[in-house]
């Protein structure tokens, strides 16, 4: 048999083996944060996204190589507008169209990218802000709108605000009780008409994670699924989880200004895993078990008995997040920062997670505390404390990870998570000469210390030539291949 011949049985052995992809639970989308230090290349990301059938993602900006990587995947893109950038958006119609042009337009035309919403600020009107962006967010929300009719593609893209549930409390503690708060609610009536007249949706993230992590005596059952813990009763409706709570008080506050068909997507739910006693994988896996379950159940809330587009947060750590809210917002992944499993999921259908492929990683070393240095050496604490400046040291603290380690493992894991931040130059394991290099993994216990990504290799082009003759020969066979692939592909549905 001829080496053409070889190659040809062999191409359409694989197009033959050609399944059709996976689909993605509906209505289950995932929220992909790029704050971290080594991040997973996109092509990667998008590899672990399609793998484990997320259809819709969330962006919280206009990251390049996000957006590009996402094009002709057929991923329902949401792409986020900062909240530092409301002010230059809500003073000018132009700075507008602008930022539509290159963030949106360019990507949807140039590369294929199935941007579906725009998502104007973050949170703009959490109550910490302190009314920061209270006067920009609006008009920044109407500008926005306007470029994209300008641009010809409002139909494509809606415009929406992600909110934090703090917009809107009942006096009563129940959900029938629920309006929006006193101070902005002749804003979020008229944002709430805005987008209802542009065919636009209003995004609310709940976080039943962040009630335990409130109040100390928050019933802790009432945070998840599994019908656990005592109802809460509103008249005829019994509630046994703080989400469906949650929801329908917005719902009620909804209703009682006139908007009560008014359609809403959960833009952010779901827990992390470290930096709180309450965050682990145990706990994390049995929260999105129960929230995966009711969503391929088609289970919405008492209100709202048709389920809505449910977002996770998030898809992968984040070591390079602010941690103002708490140690915890370094962990809210899934999937660890390198992609690996953190817990596993029942997807249905005996579908379940996967981890990322292709990832490389620095060299297998580790900066741990010299054995020759002593824990009573003044200069040691200021070494870990310098350390966890520029690392993520977050899984040290009460509760975490590695918050049981002994005075001299803590050093180490310090010093290890600077010296992995700063991709393992030799300089960066000393410390005061208090600090050594190790090929001995560390690791203790629930505690793993961290070898990061490397990022020169991520990506890097495999070497090659010119094609060769042979090479050339068989272009056709391999268009005519691809040809049936693209049918079988069309034939699935993904397009």
């Amino acid at each position: 048999m001829g080496k053409n011949s070889k190659f040809l049985l062999w191409f359409f052995m694989v197009v033959l083996a050609f399944q059709c992809p996976e689909k993605g639970v509906q209505g289950l989308g995932i929220n992909w944060g790029t704050r971290s230090t080594h991040p997973l290349p996109p092509n990667i990301v998008v590899k672990l996204l399609k793998d484990n059938g997320f259809d819709k993602v969330k962006l919280f900006e206009a990251e390049p190589g996000a957006l590009k990587t996402l094009g002709r995947t057929g991923i329902q893109v949401m792409v986020g507008i900062p909240n530092d950038l409301l002010a230059p958006l809500a003073s000018s119609v132009t700075n507008a169209v602008n930022w539509v042009q290159q963030n949106v337009s360019n990507y949807i035309s140039r590369y294929g990218t199935n941007i579906s919403y725009v998502a104007v600020g973050n949170e703009p009107f959490l109550k910490t802000y302190d009314n920061k962006f209270v006067s920009t967010t609006f008009p920044a929300l109407q500008n926005i709108q306007a470029a994209l009719i300008k641009a010809g593609i409002a139909k494509q893209v809606k415009v929406t605000i992600p909110l934090n549930a703090d917009v809107y409390q009942s006096d009563s503690g129940l959900p029938s009780g629920g309006n929006f708060r006193v101070d902005i609610l002749d804003l979020m009536t008229n944002i709430i008409k805005f987008l209802r007249d542009n065919n636009g949706v209003l995004t609310i993230n709940i976080y039943p994670f962040l009630s335990l992590y409130a109040d100390p005596n928050f019933p802790k059952e009432y945070a998840y699924f599994d019908n656990k813990a005592s109802p809460l009763q509103d008249g005829p409706i019994s509630y046994t989880n703080v989400y469906d709570a949650n929801f329908d008080t917005l719902i009620s506050a909804l209703e009682k200004n006139g908007f009560g068909s008014m359609p809403v997507i959960i833009g952010e739910v779901g827990w992390p895993t470290d930096g709180d006693p309450n965050a682990n994988a145990e706990n994390a896996q049995r929260f999105n078990e129960g929230l995966v379950s009711r969503i391929i159940q088609g289970q919405g809330t008492p209100k709202r008995p048709t389920p809505t587009d449910v977002y996770i947060f998030s898809l992968i750590d984040e070591d390079n997040k602010s941690v103002a809210p708490g140690n915890f917002e370094r962990h809210w992944g899934m999937f660890n920062y390198d992609g690996t499993l953190k817990y596993q999921l029942n997807f249905g259908g005996g579908k379940s997670l996967v981890p990322a492929k292709g990832v490389r990683y620095l060299a297998r070393q580790w900066c741990i505390m010299s054995p020759q240095a002593s824990i009573s050496d003044p200069n040691l604490a200021d070494g870990i404390s310098y350390a966890c400046q520029f690392a993520d040291c977050t899984s040290l603290g009460y509760g975490s990870s590695c918050g049981n380690l002994d005075a001299q493992r803590n050093a180490s894991y310090a010093f290890n998570m600077y010296f992995q931040t700063m991709n393992q130059s030799k300089d960066s394991c000393n410390f005061s000469g208090l600090a050594a290099i190790s090929t001995t993994d560390p690791s203790q216990g629930s505690c793993h210390f961290e070898i990061m990504i490397d990022l020169g290799k991520q990506g890097r082009a495999s070497p090659s030539g010119s094609p060769s003759s042979e090479a050339m020969r068989m272009k056709n066979v391999v268009a005519a291949a691809l040809t049936v692939m693209a049918a079988l592909v069309l034939l699935c549905g993904v397009f």
